[in-house]
């Protein structure tokens, strides 16, 4: 049986080190009036981890988003607008950021010290180019009455199997925020495609910034995107199917996978409205799991189910990643965890002080106990929450302990709605 090792912390920061995120170059000379001959917004505008008094917007110049060589490899200028109506005849802000070659020429801006619970408006401009203008709003301030919010939550948006006209119905229904569940991309080649990814599994940084770049290109999904601030975590095919913190499905090259994972989120953090506080650590980590308060209606807590989990129990074939398994006493090891410690510890906190009339995790996958196989006996999938019965009982618990006002568990991962009612235990 071919078992796979967990690589020692200290062996893989140092490996991974080596692949995060570049410091911002501060001594080459900035272009501050670019000229393009192509859209240099070709990849859109998007807004996202709203507060109640700002939010992020973001962009990337990619005239050619293929072409690594297309824009000099210098910072560029970048002016941005942001205007509480949509004809900008009065900015309320207003500034300039460098898009960095380090980071893909992406611009990531923060913005804080606007009104609480309205909605503005935003767009960018370089080197005479006009990006479309996205909308954003504010959240209302912590425990504010407040007794309607709409939000929608997507997840496993494969480029190949289809596109994603599923956003145009979206934002026709107007949501305040939209919320993303995980693979935003996916890694994998389908053999029946509706259309196809530009090569084949990505490997290097190169590679992931293209896979993004094609997904971002749809129109349906650079709407959903202008319309309103999204939350977003991730799930595996961000990186590599079925990964499980440092150790990769396919048993690869500790080292080649630590490369490959911090290219991976780095691509990701340059194409998604994030904030500093996600960028990619020296140590390979992204801290992306956080928490939203919208006026006194509703908490959303946003997890992280991937960097930190335990490998995938009862690995009895050999090939790693996720399998039904039976009779898998593995599975209920009391230092199994799906978050890790440090995370569910502020999960549990966050559930016990929940200040809120609802309270939302928002997390990657079926949170219920599923039972896979009919008749005697039992078998469960490995990969998702069945797999970390421990864990899950640990949250579910807390809830019942501290009678957490309202709580609503959605997820993504079963390409399939399930609705069911969560028991601890059971």
């Amino acid at each position: 049986m071919n078992r796979r090792g967990p690589i020692d912390r200290r062996t893989f920061v140092a490996r991974a080190a080596a692949f995060a995120i570049a410091p911002l170059s501060v001594g080459g000379p900035v272009l501050e009036r670019p000229r393009f001959l192509n859209d240099p917004f070709t990849l859109g505008v998007a807004s996202g981890e709203p507060l109640s008094d700002g939010f992020v917007i973001w962009t990337r110049l990619a005239p050619d988003p293929f072409d690594p060589e297309a824009l000099a490899p210098r910072p560029i200028d970048v002016e941005w607008l942001v205007a509480a109506e949509p004809g900008f005849t009065a900015p309320v802000r207003s500034g300039r950021a460098l898009a960095h070659p380090e980071r893909a020429h992406a611009v990531h801006v923060e913005l804080r010290g606007l009104e609480p619970g309205c909605p503005y408006w935003y767009r960018f401009r370089s080197g005479g180019a006009e990006s479309v203008v996205g909308r954003a709003r504010t959240l209302p301030v912590a425990g504010r009455p407040l007794d309607r919010l709409r939000f929608a939550f997507t997840s496993c948006q494969h480029y190949e199997h289809g596109y994603f006209s599923a956003y145009r119905a979206m934002i026709e229904d107007d949501p305040d925020i939209i919320l993303h569940l995980g693979d935003y991309i996916y890694e994998t080649v389908a053999a029946d495609a509706v259309r196809r990814h530009d090569r084949l599994e990505p490997m290097t940084l190169a590679d992931y910034r293209n896979r993004h770049a094609l997904y971002n290109l749809d129109p349906d999904l650079r709407a959903a995107h202008a319309h309103c601030p999204w939350l977003l975590t991730w799930d595996d095919h961000e990186v590599d199917n079925d990964f499980a913190g440092t150790i990769a499905e396919d048993y690869a090259d500790p080292v080649a996978f630590a490369a490959r994972r911090a290219a991976a989120w780095q691509a990701y953090y340059e194409h998604m409205p994030l904030r500093r506080t996600a960028l990619p650590q020296a140590d390979g980590s992204m801290r992306i799991y956080q928490r939203f308060t919208i006026g006194d209606l509703a908490s959303i807590s946003m997890l992280d189910g991937r960097q930190y989990r335990s490998d995938q129990a009862c690995d009895d074939h050999g090939f790693g990643g996720g399998q039904l398994v039976e009779n898998c006493a593995e599975i209920f090891a009391l230092d199994r965890t799906m978050l890790g410690e440090a995370q569910e510890r502020w999960l549990l906190r966050g559930l016990d002080r929940a200040p809120t009339r609802w309270t939302v995790v928002a997390q990657q996958t079926l949170f219920a106990r599923l039972d896979s196989k009919p008749g005697e006996g039992e078998a469960f999938w490995s990969e998702g929450w069945s797999g970390y019965p421990v864990s899950r009982d640990r949250i579910l618990s807390a809830i019942r302990d501290h009678k957490t006002p309202n709580p609503v568990f959605i997820g993504g991962d079963m390409h399939c709605t399930w609705v069911t009612d969560l028991k601890a235990g059971g």
